[in-house]
């Protein structure tokens, strides 16, 4: 494989994947406004003419990309999945200095979509793929709480699912094999009347701060007893909360209190189970204080864990290994992505894997060319590794 490798290696470039990948970010496209960037790869894929459907999958205001590349013979699929839509910030437009590249979504995670895109071209212009396909999907409704996932999820129920997915999101080391679920937190908690000055009656009303601080408590106790699941790569199962607001001014007695946080669980633990032991919480509160709470239970993502015996994940990491020179190691996904639910809701093994880009989610993105340009490497040799095996 050492000649694959290095043909591959040649075939990729560098400058033609850096204009790819800035081509995708000077498009801003924050959730649920991902149409134009979309639009975007369309035009780069189709002007070189691989093959592009634009399913709505559920979001017509943006339908997906889907785009393959057949080798002619049988053999599995391999699919390359990302999202295009950003996290709300500011609007950072794309810059390269020294190698690098900045700009809003050049982490997370067009630069990685335009990798995928480059190790598409090298697998044609080189000919390597000598069995099976390559899958290429794109779509919007990634980012929480913009997005719900929805968008993904209507590409898998659509059946645009190959035998085994590769995300590039911005993880490149370990080799992640299992991932919590994870829900997003939101309560409110109200009472009737009007906000009151604390000597003029409000300090007789159902006090919705002290309701919060029962439910932070509550929690904090849940959170103790969670530490007891644990698992050796993924950590522990936690409840956090990470926001609370209440109140106008120091003396009034205020109608509503808001916090917010998050609920992370591992494989074995049942999604609605976690849901019930939350708005039993809720419940019980609500009723001792006198104050009505309504409580969000917003699922991100289920847990997840894929078989380290399976073809997929010794095609990626002889990939890996032949691109690199290293082996990675074993481990679990810190974050939540699409790839739990393409374990999840298509059956079909996931690994996360994208450049060693920094500052997802701020306004200060950046990524190395050079490690686009190695994920490309990466993708098209685990391509060629995979589609060929039974």
């Amino acid at each position: 494989m050492q000649d694959v490798t290095k043909e591959l290696a040649e075939a990729i470039q560098y400058d033609r994947l850096l204009d790819t990948a800035i081509r995708l970010v000077e498009v801003p496209s924050p959730t649920r406004s991902a149409a134009n960037v979309l639009n975007r790869l369309d035009e780069i894929l189709q002007a070189e003419e691989f093959s592009v459907e634009r399913p709505p999958a559920g979001w017509p205001e943006a339908p997906a990309v889907v785009s393959r590349y057949e080798s002619g013979q049988p053999g599995k699929t391999l699919q390359f999945n990302g999202h295009l839509d950003t996290v709300h910030l500011p609007f950072v437009p794309p810059r390269v200095e020294n190698g690098l590249l900045y700009g809003s979504g050049c982490s997370d995670m067009k630069g990685g979509i335009a990798a995928c895109v480059e190790a598409m071209r090298a697998l044609r212009e080189t000919g390597l793929l000598t069995a099976g396909a390559v899958l290429l999907t794109a779509h919007d409704l990634h980012e929480t709480p913009w997005g719900d996932g929805t968008h993904v999820n209507g590409l898998i129920d659509e059946g645009y699912i190959g035998d085994a997915v590769l995300l590039p999101e911005y993880l490149a080391d370990p080799l992640p094999i299992i991932g919590r679920g994870l829900s997003v937190l939101n309560v409110k908690i109200t009472r009737a009347g009007d906000p009151v000055h604390e000597v003029l009656g409000g300090s007789e009303q159902p006090s919705v701060i002290g309701a919060a601080a029962e439910v932070v408590q509550r929690f904090a106790e849940l959170d103790e007893e969670l530490k007891q699941l644990s698992h050796p790569l993924a950590g522990r199962e936690s409840l956090f909360v990470g926001q609370i607001t209440a109140g106008e001014i120091y003396n009034q007695a205020p109608i509503e209190c808001t916090l917010a946080g998050t609920r992370r669980w591992l494989p074995g633990t049942v999604m609605q189970d976690a849901e019930d032991q939350y708005r039993q919480i809720l419940a019980e509160v609500a009723e001792r204080w006198g104050v009505q709470i309504e409580g969000r239970f917003q699922v991100a993502r289920d847990a997840y864990e894929i078989d380290t015996s399976q073809p997929f994940v010794a095609a990626f990491q002889s990939a890996h290994q032949m691109a690199t020179g290293n082996t990675l190691s074993i481990g679990a996904k810190p974050f939540v992505d699409d790839g739990n639910e393409f374990v999840n809701r298509a059956g079909i093994p996931a690994i996360t894997h994208g450049p060693d880009a920094k500052g997802a989610h701020t306004l200060h993105e950046e990524v190395a060319a050079d490690e686009l340009v190695r994920v490309a490497l990466v993708y098209a040799l685990t391509a060629v590794e995979f589609c060929k095996t039974s």
